[in-house]
């Protein structure tokens, strides 16, 4: 039952962070890139007051999946790096964290434009 209960939490997480940016992209003149951008902060800020990490760790993937995880992760990396280099972690502390994630996209995107052929409009 306990994977069951895992799942439900992270469904209702992610399902309701993806109803916001519905919603704000339904009920409001912000571009889409701004609000995701505008996720990427709240996840930096909600991280940084302490709020994000319980969250992340109840909800698992549907915390951590969406865009406001990757600010999470963002300012963890900073915190953890600032902790063990000092100054010099505030460079070096968001492109540790979140290098997994942007190299998978990266491989990502390059393997969907080898595999699909888009056509010239």
């Amino acid at each position: 039952m306990g994977i069951l209960t895992d799942l439900l939490k992270a469904f209702c997480v992610g399902g309701s962070i993806c109803l916001i940016g519905q919603i704000l992209i339904d009920n409001t003149k912000m571009t889409p890139a701004r609000i995701l951008v505008s996720f990427v902060v709240i996840g930096v800020v909600l991280g940084a007051i302490g709020i994000y990490g319980p969250l992340a760790e109840w909800a698992g993937a549907g915390a951590t999946v969406p865009l406001t995880g990757f600010g999470f992760a963002l300012a963890r990396g900073v915190r953890e790096a600032i902790a063990e280099q000092g100054a010099r972690g505030i460079l070096t502390g968001a492109f540790t964290a979140a290098s997994g994630g942007v190299t998978a996209a990266i491989v990502c995107g390059i393997v969907a434009s080898l595999v699909a052929r888009p056509k010239e409009k």
